[in-house]
């Protein structure tokens, strides 16, 4: 899409529009192509992907780590009422 098709439905300037593009080629999840007076941008999803898969096994590993505090609690809880 041209920056001026992805302006379109918001109440932006073009200039405020291709600074959030900017933001976004930075991060590498958008590139731009430069034709004449037009700038075609694509969406470039692989850094998306990556950070995605870093979030999942954090995840997984933050979830563990969580279930076992979880345990821990609750069996000193049940020694507590025990006494």
């Amino acid at each position: 899409m041209t920056v001026s098709e992805i302006a379109a439905p918001y109440e932006m300037s073009l200039h405020a529009v291709s600074k959030h593009i900017r933001v976004l080629e930075s991060a590498g999840l958008v590139e731009r192509d430069i034709r004449g007076r037009e700038h075609f941008c694509r969406i470039d999803a692989r850094p998306l992907r990556e950070a995605a898969s870093w979030i999942d096994h954090y995840r997984e590993f933050w979830e563990q780590r969580l279930e076992a505090l979880e345990r821990h609690v609750m069996a000193r809880r049940k020694k507590k009422e025990k006494k």
